[in-house]
Parts: C-alpha cells; sequence; structure tokens
C-alpha cells in the first residue's frame, strides 16, 4: 500500500519540475517514520552545477522541517526503464538512509526495481566513517 502511494506522489511531482535546458523531468517521494511523506523535482538552472535533483531536494525539504529518519523513497521519470539515481544522491541518501531502507525506482509505465540503499551504493562512505 504504501509503496503504490509513494510512487504515485513521486510520478505526480514530476510536473513541478523546473527543467528549461534538459527537459528531463524527475519526482521524488520520500516517507518518514512519523508517516509524513515529503517530494521533490528536478530543478536546473542556468550554471548547472547549482542545479539539484528530485531526490536531493526530497530528502532537504524532510531534514529543513525537523524529520531526519526515514522509512521509504521512490524515484520516477519517463524513461524507458525504473530511473537510477545520480551518483550524487546516492551519497546524499547513503547519509541519511539506513543500508537496509527500500527505494522504489519506477518511469510512467510504473515498471518498478527495489533496491536497498545498500545495493544502490555498495560500500559507501558514511558519517561512521569520520569516526575511525
Amino acid at each position: 500500500m504504501y509503496q503504490q502511494s509513494l510512487v504515485q506522489q513521486a510520478i505526480d511531482s514530476m510536473e513541478n519540475a523546473y527543467v528549461p535546458y534538459s527537459k528531463f523531468a524527475v519526482g521524488a517521494a520520500v516517507r518518514t517514520k512519523s508517516g509524513k511523506v515529503y517530494t521533490g523535482c528536478n530543478i536546473e538552472n542556468a550554471a548547472y552545477p547549482v542545479s539539484l535533483c528530485a531526490e536531493r531536494v526530497a530528502i532537504f525539504k524532510a531534514i529543513s522541517n525537523g524529520e531526519t529518519e526515514f522509512e521509504e523513497m521512490a524515484v520516477a521519470a519517463d524513461t524507458n526503464r525504473p530511473v537510477p539515481p545520480c551518483g550524487s544522491c546516492r551519497q546524499v541518501m547513503s547519509e541519511f538512509f539506513s543500508q537496509d531502507m527500500e527505494i522504489h525506482l519506477t518511469n510512467l509505465n510504473q515498471d518498478i526495481k527495489t533496491f536497498t540503499m545498500e545495493k544502490l551504493l555498495p560500500f559507501s562512505f558514511t558519517p561512521t566513517d569520520l569516526d575511525a
């Protein structure tokens, strides 16, 4: 039940994407342990490096609202296969998501592939590495 609702919210959030350059809209939805869902869309900028991906927007919205414990995420785009997060998003996700948290990747056909954080970014650099 949660998965399908989260996937639909990710798809719906694509409508708010600001993508005048790439025309590649992405949406994301993340559910926190409190049960609240935060959505995000990608936001481009003429200075490309300062653009933000949908996944990071959703995560940062949750964090800026005091939510730091996450349960599940969905990411959607108009692609042939379920859309994978970029490397920068995977690194941010590994900072805040447990290794066994599920991330549902989908497209507009709602082909869904579910991965754990550990499978998306194996042997990731995490905050515990700073404790060495």
